[in-house]
């Protein structure tokens, strides 16, 4: 019996059909998460813990993965580097402060790689700190609170955050560390104190960017691809995506955030980037000059630089990046008035 061949007519209409029901379900899963993102956030919260019960193996990163690490660490008694193999030189001038270093959003690496030597070079003990970057930020903030017993309470330490790192710093200092209203005043955090902050290109009012927060995290798995190799489910131990929630301007997260006064024993500085002097709207591309401004701090320090770039060169044959100075005049200025 001789079969009748398919019609070619009758592949691609089979085609446009399932096609069309997949852009439907996106349409129609976009149209809802735009009108109930808590929602949407409580579902991605939700399917991180289930997957942490029930793929406990995929979902338990490395224990050097997540936490507080020494960057580069003096030795206090004679000023030469400890042997934290950072391949960093260090400075030997004695610093009233240590460094936490906060990163942001689906970051890659790479981000402090021109801010470490000029820490290092002026004698700063800097340490950073690494979080599951795509889950909920106040979980993220708890893992800092969880962290803190791990470094040094000898001295101030200075917390520099980039873009939603920014974010951890603040819910930590105003929730942990430093409350200065509410019940939480009464079980404040114990250990290092918070000397001074500060925010390179956070968006303390939250940014648009982050609903395209899809190809940050293609960047990221990309990067972590060619480190240690691809993984479909490695991208799972950085979160299920909440992060992109709390981002959006005036999400519950940023609105509660916002709601709580900056401790004024805690000096914060703002530094924010302009893709062009000409068009200071645009901003650094991802955060507004808006969103930059934040209650009880002064006026962001404008620098002419992309949302990276203010931090990180693009080639290394590139000028320093132009945040690098400001952060170094700040900490200079913090330890001449102690």
């Amino acid at each position: 019996m001789i079969s009748k061949p398919r019609s070619p007519r009758k592949g691609w209409l089979r085609g446009g059909i399932a096609l069309g029901l997949v852009l439907l379900a996106v349409a129609l899963w976009s149209g809802w998460v735009e009108r109930y993102p808590q929602k949407e956030r409580q579902l991605r919260v939700e399917l991180q813990e289930q997957l942490e019960v029930h793929l406990p193996a995929v979902m338990q990163p490395p224990e050097e993965r997540y936490g507080v690490f020494p960057q580069l660490v003096h030795d206090r008694d004679d000023g030469i580097n400890s042997d934290i193999d950072s391949g960093i030189d260090g400075g030997t001038q004695r610093r009233l402060f240590r460094i936490l270093l906060v990163h942001g959003l689906d970051e890659p690496g790479g981000i402090w790689a021109d801010l470490l030597p000029a820490l290092a070079a002026a004698g700063f003990d800097i340490w950073e700190f690494r979080y599951p970057n795509d889950q909920a930020i106040d979980h993220s903030t708890d893992l800092l609170e969880f962290s803190w017993s791990e470094i040094p309470a000898d001295l101030p330490w200075v917390l520099i955050g980039h873009s939603m790192g920014g974010l951890v710093i603040r819910d930590f200092v105003t929730r942990y560390r430093h409350p200065v209203m509410g019940p939480d005043t009464e079980t404040m955090l114990e250990g290092a104190s918070v000397g001074a902050v500060i925010l390179a290109g956070t968006p303390n009012h939250g940014s648009d960017w982050a609903r395209l927060r899809v190809l940050l995290e293609l960047r990221d798995q990309w990067a972590a691809a060619r480190q240690s190799g691809f993984s479909p489910l490695a991208g799972l131990q950085d979160g299920t995506g909440a992060a992109k929630i709390d981002l959006q301007p005036g999400s519950a997260f940023l609105t509660d955030l916002n709601a709580r006064p900056w401790p004024p024993a805690v000096p914060v500085r703002i530094i924010g980037g302009v893709l062009m002097a000409s068009t200071p709207a645009l901003g650094d591309g991802v955060v507004a000059p808006e969103s930059l401004v934040l209650e009880g701090a002064p006026p962001p320090v404008m620098v002419t630089a992309s949302h990276r770039g203010m931090l990180a060169r693009l080639f290394q044959s590139d000028e320093e990046p132009p945040a690098i100075p400001v952060i170094m005049g700040l900490l200079e200025e913090w330890e001449n008035s102690e």
